[in-house]
């Protein structure tokens, strides 16, 4: 799959397209797409949360269902929080591409 650069406008291919789409999905809140209301995710309504025990496992929850609902490129099989501070989150994801059945790791995904 192809697409555009969202700042530039250059073509993205392979990885750094997924890179893209998965950033954009995690970084839409549901509900705020006009004919497309369930597009998203739900780290929005964590992303000020307090990181704590209770917190985290909500965080891998609202990343995996969303990009297992919206990215079929990616099986996802694994995931870290890299880095959280209040109103920001980095996330390190490992799965397969499945275009091409390799093992990939996006590394510091900012939420």
């Amino acid at each position: 799959m192809n697409g555009a650069n969202n700042t530039t406008g250059q073509i993205l291919k392979g990885h750094a397209h997924l890179r893209q789409s998965i950033t954009d999905i995690l970084t839409t809140p549901i509900g705020s797409r006009v004919m497309r209301r369930d597009y998203g995710s739900r780290l929005f309504e964590l992303v000020d949360a307090p990181i704590n025990s209770r917190t985290i496992p909500e965080f891998y929850a609202a990343t995996a269902e969303a990009i297992n609902k919206w990215e079929p490129r990616m099986h996802l099989t694994r995931m870290n929080i890299a880095q959280a501070t209040p109103g920001h989150i980095s996330i390190d994801l490992e799965g397969v591409y499945l275009p091409d059945g390799k093992e990939i790791k996006l590394g510091g995904v900012v939420v």
